[in-house]
């Protein structure tokens, strides 16, 4: 029997609801698989109008030649090719699928921001340019196991740049498996540097882990990750793309998916970045949509670094400064719960003295003793109530008496 075309697929849509047991019915689901590939994603007007009329209505006007002018031209000859019902195969082969609105486990929570954003935005050049307008995706292919919505409910984007240093990446493959171990997602982009050594960090905790490329999910870019990717597969994470099976990694495309990495996740830790980079892009992108931007500091001297001080040096940025997993998780989870220990400092014998007590503890000499009148003397107090205080730094070994006078207590020898 052969497939229904898809003018039949998107009339049988029409005629029945968008979706059947929290699944989106087949007409809808090749519709939207049929406009991830002939429009390019991050179109403001192309996806409002998509989301008035209808993906089903959009395909079909876009097909007709009826569609309104400027989504005629996004789409261009594109309009006239079919290839919806060979990427769900596709897709299928490689163990992928395409997760729509209508799907139950669309992450319709974490992308909300990207839709409000989409309606409030205005028409201004920001909000019209495809690499940096904040647009919800019209569908997301999904290659791996678990549920979209599930796995990138508790996560946190992890990026940098990709001529990382070894300080970078010793960082990011920490706070990789710190947040892994933690029970949170780390969601990056697969790309060299800091972004692999995020995804290795998560991995070496058993952690799930999800790239987000700018290709399509049976391609591995760039392809010396073609093993790792599959890794991240088999452990219980994902491959997502807003590009349609076999899509290749074109340069804009990256700069689209910056918003896809910010909008899945609850915050975007920036772990170096130059001057110019991507990072710094999602960075901006995850401001723009109201989710924490957090930076790790590095050496003023790292060209590196710089993207991630200027962050922190911009007044309306509100970027947050961080340096552990404890500390991400204290900005992104619940108010109130996920809550960083304090730093914990040192505790020396001298830190519960009282003023006088330190007082003549620094009255006291190093070599030769002293009787309590003298110290008295330096520390500008009476003798009597240097000598209560003696004993008890004494008993805290910080002082010792040497049969003719008060020193202070040699320190205690290694090992001991």
């Amino acid at each position: 029997m052969n497939a229904p075309t898809l003018d039949e697929d998107l009339e049988d849509a029409l005629a029945g609801p968008a979706a059947v047991g929290g699944v989106a019915v087949p007409g809808l689901r090749r519709a939207r698989a049929w406009l991830t590939r002939a429009a390019e994603p991050g179109s403001v007007d192309l996806w409002r109008w998509t989301d008035d009329v209808g993906p089903v209505a959009a395909t079909r006007a876009l097909r007709a030649g009826t569609a309104p002018e400027k989504a005629r031209t996004l789409v261009g000859a594109r309009a006239e090719e079919d290839a919806s019902l060979a990427d769900l195969r596709r897709a299928e082969r490689c163990g992928a699928r395409l997760v729509v609105p209508e799907d139950d486990e669309w992450p319709a929570l974490a992308l909300h921001p990207l839709t409000v954003a989409a309606h409030t935005g205005g028409d201004e050049p920001a909000q019209q340019d495809r690499t940096t307008a904040l647009v919800p995706p019209v569908g997301l292919w999904v290659r791996g196991d678990p549920p979209l919505d599930g796995t990138v409910d508790r996560s946190v984007a992890v990026v940098g740049a990709r001529a990382s240093t070894a300080y970078g990446e010793h960082v990011a493959a920490d706070l990789g498996a710190q947040l892994g171990e933690r029970g949170w997602t780390v969601v990056s982009g697969g790309a060299y540097g800091i972004d692999v050594a995020a995804h290795r960090g998560a991995l070496a905790a058993g952690a799930a882990t999800v790239v987000v490329l700018a290709c399509g999910v049976d391609r591995a870019y760039p392809a010396a990750h073609s093993a790792l990717f599959q890794r991240i597969v088999d452990s219980g994470g994902l491959l997502v793309s807003e590009w349609p099976p076999g899509a290749a990694p074109h340069r804009h495309r990256f700069l689209v998916r910056n918003r896809i990495i910010a909008g899945l996740t609850r915050g975007t830790v920036v772990v170096e970045a130059a001057a110019r980079s991507g990072a710094q892009a999602t960075a901006r992108r995850a401001r723009g949509l109201g989710k924490q931007v957090l930076v790790v500091p590095g050496p003023v001297t790292s060209a590196m670094s710089v993207g991630c001080h200027e962050l922190l040096r911009e007044p309306e940025g509100g970027a947050r400064l961080v340096g552990n997993a404890a500390q991400v998780i204290e900005a992104v989870g619940a108010l109130g719960e996920d809550l960083a220990a304090p730093v914990q400092r040192p505790a020396t014998p001298r830190d519960g003295l009282s003023d006088l007590g330190r007082r003549v503890l620094d009255a006291c000499p190093v070599r030769t003793g002293v009787s309590a009148e003298r110290l008295a003397a330096v520390a500008g107090c009476d003798p009597l109530e240097a000598m209560r205080v003696l004993p008890a730094l004494e008993l805290a070994d910080l002082v010792q008496w040497t049969g003719t006078g008060w020193r202070l207590a040699p320190p205690p020898r290694k090992g001991a």
